[in-house]
């Protein structure tokens, strides 16, 4: 799939048919992370992928319900010592390289970022220096949601100039 394609058709999913990929998707999607650009190529991010399904429904529990029907999930995590300005950035990159990745492959994601803490460490025996920045959920679509509405180009992008609107 043309990448932006993936990007016009992504979709937040909440709801998956709870059919797990194969490790060779998954394989490509994390290998779309790996790939993924960081401030220095300090690449400070690390991820636990999660296959195990009494895991993934503690890690629902600890965040969002809807998780317990994915395949997969991935918690990305980081080490804010070894970059403290740019790990979440780093991070975000990374995981949207995932989302666009499982989305050419036919697998739907959502990106969690409400969860306890503390909790997906103790489930996941994440060290206490290491920060976990987001959770997600991967795997194949029940239903995929309509388009949501989205501001104007020339609302968000300017030309040359602040407030000279991009059209």
């Amino acid at each position: 799939m043309d990448v932006l394609k993936a990007i016009e058709e992504r979709r937040s999913i909440r709801e998956y048919t709870g059919k797990v990929p194969s490790e060779e998707t998954i394989r490509s999607i994390i290998e779309a992370g790996r790939l993924a650009p960081s401030a220095g190529n300090r690449q400070p991010c690390r991820f636990v992928v999660v296959w195990d399904r009494d895991k993934i429904l503690k890690i629902a529990k600890a965040s969002m319900k809807f998780l317990n029907k994915a395949g997969v999930v991935i918690v990305a995590t980081a080490n804010p010592k070894l970059d403290p300005k740019w790990y979440p950035v780093d991070t975000g990159i990374a995981v949207e390289h995932m989302v666009l990745a499982a989305q050419s492959l036919g697998l739907g994601t959502c990106w969690v970022g409400a969860f306890d803490e503390e909790e997906i460490k103790k489930i996941l025996e994440i060290p206490k220096e290491v920060t976990v920045v987001a959770i997600l959920g991967i795997g194949y679509p029940k239903q995929v949601p309509s388009s949501t509405s989205r501001k104007k180009l020339s609302e968000l992008f300017f030309k040359d100039r602040w407030n000279n609107p991009y059209s």
